[in-house]
């Protein structure tokens, strides 16, 4: 079936979302709900409709293309066509990576766009902020090294303008620049503080990428990135309003970054015995996974 419902997909425009919508998602799911020897056969069958790969790109870049509908929670056909698409890039990216499968056609993306986004993401829905969002893990993690992949639109010029200390640190960040991190940084922040299961998910996987991926690149910028003041001021607007315990899944998973990169401004011995004990008093069997998890890796870190 992926044969001819590739071949399907490439013989759209964009703007055939009723038929893309649910052909897009089957590829999706072919990929995630089969057996690892038939997951890189799926792989490399996918990778080699060059008519679909060029169908992804057109519809990638209606992202900022598209007018946003009038109502931002309201996910549109386009919507839900824009999410399909940039969860089977990031699904193609993270398997051909892993079984190094040959590419017959790159995608062209701007980074600027791309980020753009996220950072300004007027009437966005939830769910294709999240999709975004885990394209930008998967991108993040393979170090914009990906043979699927070509990052285009640096800004070179603006570059150059900039002092010499910000020179240096944007090339060791490439293809980001120090501006984009701390906006992307701001934003993420900004987003986790609506308090939504699903986005907050996305939200910390994608924070917990970028410092490891600045921390590759140079120490001294994720750790100065990951030290900022404001990182407190978000754990204090987390746990106001009614649910104060510190057992919330994102609460955690950030406490646990913070300890990772020795952030001791933002996450002091008394938040780490508070957790403890909370953790000590609560009935474990109740606790939600993802809550289980979480307190399971921040343990184990400390």
């Amino acid at each position: 079936l992926l044969f001819p419902v590739s071949n399907l997909c490439g013989k759209c425009r964009p703007r055939d979302t009723d038929l893309l919508q649910p052909s897009l998602n089957f590829l999706y799911c072919s990929l995630h709900q089969t057996t690892p020897c038939s997951q890189q056969r799926a792989v490399a069958v996918l990778l080699s409709s060059v008519s679909l790969l060029e169908l992804l790109q057109k519809v990638l870049e209606c992202t900022w293309l598209w007018s946003p509908p009038s109502e931002p929670a309201y996910l549109s056909s386009e919507d839900a066509l824009l999410c399909s698409g940039w969860l089977l890039i990031a699904s193609l990216l993270l398997y051909q990576h892993r079984y190094n499968t040959e590419v017959h056609q790159t995608l062209s993306l701007d980074l600027t766009e791309v980020l753009n986004a996220v950072t300004f993401r007027k009437k966005k829905p939830i769910l294709l902020l999240v999709s975004i969002m885990q394209f930008l893990r998967a991108v993040l993690r393979q170090n914009f090294s990906s043979s699927l992949l070509v990052i285009i639109g640096q800004n070179t010029a603006q570059g150059a303008t900039q002092p010499q200390p910000s020179s240096l640190q944007d090339a060791a960040l490439h293809p980001l620049a120090m501006r984009q991190v701390f906006s992307l940084v701001v934003s993420l922040q900004n987003l986790l503080v609506h308090k939504d299961l699903l986005l907050s998910q996305a939200v910390v996987a994608c924070l917990e990428t970028l410092v490891e991926y600045l921390y590759v690149k140079n120490q001294d910028i994720a750790l100065h990135v990951a030290s900022q003041p404001w990182h407190r001021f978000l754990l204090f607007t987390l746990l106001s309003g009614g649910q104060k315990s510190f057992l919330q899944p994102e609460v955690l998973r950030l406490m646990t970054l913070f300890l990772r990169y020795q952030s001791s401004n933002i996450i002091s011995q008394k938040e780490i015995s508070q957790i403890i004990q909370e953790a000590a008093e609560a009935n474990l069997a109740e606790l939600p996974e993802a809550t289980s998890r979480a307190l399971h890796l921040f343990l184990c870190q400390v």
